[in-house]
């Protein structure tokens, strides 16, 4: 995935909140973590016949 999905100032502003420090990497991590996410929750919906991804697909 080339585009971010996630804004690095408002994980790490939640990261702070937790009182503990953000590593550099997290942001491009939880990226993948949503992409690969995304991708099964994708699979799920085609499986049951729909074109609209809904929470209970993640």
């Amino acid at each position: 995935m080339a585009e971010s999905l996630v804004v690095q100032s408002k994980v790490k502003e939640a990261v702070k909140g937790l009182d503990l420090r953000m590593d550099s990497t997290l942001p491009d991590a939880l990226n993948a973590k949503i992409d690969a996410m995304l991708k099964e929750a994708a699979e799920r919906a085609k499986e049951n016949g729909r074109g609209t991804l809904r929470p209970y697909d993640l």
